[in-house]
């Protein structure tokens, strides 16, 4: 009897970047969810807001497909920087998307499965509101890496990102779940307002954990700054290594933990 051997569809999505932009862009369609099963003709004629104007993906990029695929199994490629496009991959919940440069503000926010690589830099906003999924930034990133936007009381809920380069300030600020991993060194006040989730830093910074309500923060580098709102409770071990252990923020009856090495 001759076993049937399954073949996965895959759908690969090529966007090479045509012009200079210099008013941002909404990409929000730019997302397996949306790309699944399209023709390249199809893809072009979707949405693209420059600004108030309403125009289409073609006249931002050239467009190829290769293949026909759900969510899940569909790949988009960015081949460029898209410094002026932002919203790449919101709410997405399957598939990858691979950035081959520089990105915009926003890229995976509110991200609930899937996976984003960002070759480049990314600008305020990433992972703003995740839910699940994977966000990898090999280079820099801007302010609010995974927080809440202007006047939600959650950031991150779910889901892991990290940064291979430098994180700007409010790392995390108002996070309620997930794991952010910045490998370089982030600016001032990472994980403010948090309510859970965990921080890595794997580099220095400085006043951590302003008004942290719950939660971990884990420093291997160096603290510039401590803010004097939280109590030492002695040593952790967290991976194999010890670290001074801290609980707060104490004015707010916080229990976070800042394990600083």
């Amino acid at each position: 009897m001759r076993l049937r051997q399954e073949v996965t569809e895959m759908q690969e999505v090529t966007l090479t970047p045509k012009i200079a932009v210099k008013i941002p862009v909404d990409g929000e369609n730019i997302k397996p969810d949306t790309f699944a099963g399209k023709s390249a003709a199809e893809i072009k004629a979707l949405d693209a807001w420059n600004g108030n104007t309403k125009m289409t993906l073609s006249d931002f990029f050239d467009v190829t497909v290769n293949g026909s695929a759900a969510p899940g199994e569909t790949k988009i490629i960015i081949e460029g920087n898209v410094t002026r496009i932002k919203r790449i991959g919101e709410g997405m919940t399957a598939g990858s998307i691979e950035i081959r440069g520089d990105v915009d503000m926003h890229v995976g926010n509110n991200m609930r499965g899937g996976s984003i690589v960002v070759k480049g830099y990314a600008d305020g906003w990433a992972g703003r509101e995740m839910k699940g999924g994977e966000l990898i930034i090999e280079g820099n990133a801007g302010h609010y890496v995974g927080s809440g936007y202007r006047g939600e009381s959650c950031g991150m809920r779910g889901g892991t990102i990290t940064v291979n380069g430098n994180a700007a300030d409010f790392v995390g600020e108002h996070l309620c779940g997930g794991i952010i991993t910045i490998k370089g060194n982030t600016g001032i006040m990472p994980g403010i307002s948090n309510n859970g989730g965990t921080i890595i830093i794997e580099g220095n910074t400085t006043m951590p954990g302003a008004e942290m309500q719950k939660g971990t923060i884990v420093i291997k580098g160096t603290v510039a700054e401590m803010i004097p709102v939280y109590r030492e409770a002695g040593v952790e071990e967290y991976e194999g290594v010890s670290y001074r252990k801290f609980t707060g923020d104490v004015v707010i009856g916080g229990k976070g933990v800042l394990l600083v090495k």
